[in-house]
């Protein structure tokens, strides 16, 4: 009994300094978030390399959905998660013809060809349904996601990962859990994409030092943030675009973690939130420090 009085003590106060830390990373990450857009941000590159200005978050929407893909060095990954993604965008567009979207490749600095790769997309599609948004410095996969929704002008708006890990035609379940949603009278809500129902598999698939982890960190975010989803961090998640508006102008958090802000602000405004079950699968190469989701 002793021994696991001792186990539970060392337990919490691996807790506590696992959240000192967080805390300690938000802090300072929050006070040295830019919120100025360098002048190369404000534009993106047509098909056939001519500047044009993105429009502005504050504007009306004049499309269905806008996707979001925050990119770090992604040129290997990204290629096979932008083929079925566009793919699967063209082909609803045939079989709804008012449907309308755009998909915003955010470059977050990267040293390797990852604009390249993305601009390819633009030729063989048009600017006006893939655009492609280079940060001249590295802000983190929060400020990139919030630099490319302040770009966009869909009605609603998905965050997705460059990776792929999330099978994109997901898209219609999240779409689903939204519209189940009150967001009425100011029309705003999120669904968030979810692989809670996985939790079973990854436990018994990785070592007790990274489930430890896992419920370390889901029990430091229930208590101390966000109550109610089971799934902070995975990076599938779609927004009307006021909640977008409201939820994006309060974030601070840049990097890891900005998921659990993103969904606190959103329940500080009681904004409504939704958690869908997604099929994702694990890729390799995925970083905690881009605010990935292989912790979870």
């Amino acid at each position: 009994m002793d021994c696991l009085c001792e186990i539970i003590h060392c337990l919490v106060a691996l807790a506590v300094a696992a959240l000192i830390v967080v805390l300690l990373i938000a802090h300072l990450t929050a006070g040295m978030v830019d919120l100025k857009r360098h002048e190369k941000e404000k534009f993106f590159l047509t098909a056939t390399g001519e500047k044009d200005p993105f429009p502005s978050l504050h504007d009306p929407s004049s499309l269905e959905l806008s996707v979001i893909v925050p990119a770090y060095n992604e040129e290997l990954r990204m290629p096979v998660m932008m083929e079925e993604t566009v793919g699967y965008l063209e082909n609803r567009q045939k079989q709804q013809p008012l449907f309308t979207y755009e998909v915003i490749v955010v470059d977050d600095g990267s040293s390797d060809q990852t604009a390249e790769v993305a601009l390819q997309y633009t030729r063989k599609y048009g600017a006006d349904k893939v655009r492609v948004l280079t940060l001249v410095k590295n802000r983190g996969k929060g400020g990139a996601v919030r630099m490319g929704t302040l770009s966009s002008r869909g009605k609603l708006i998905l965050m997705a990962d460059a990776d792929g890990a999330t099978k994109f035609a997901d898209v219609e379940k999240v779409e689903a859990g939204l519209h189940d949603v009150n967001i009425k009278p100011e029309n705003m809500a999120i669904s968030c994409g979810s692989r809670a129902h996985m939790e079973e598999e990854a436990v018994a698939s990785r070592s007790m030092f990274r489930t430890f982890l896992m419920y370390g960190f889901h029990f430091l975010v229930w208590f101390f943030c966000v109550r109610g989803i089971k799934d902070t961090q995975c990076g599938f998640k779609l927004f009307t675009r006021e909640a977008a508006l409201k939820t994006f102008s309060s974030l601070h958090v840049e990097r890891w973690a900005f998921d659990v802000e993103l969904l606190y602000i959103a329940q500080c405004f009681k904004i409504p939130i939704a958690e869908v079950a997604v099929n994702w699968t694990e890729i390799e190469g995925e970083s905690i420090s881009r605010g990935g989701c292989q912790l979870d």
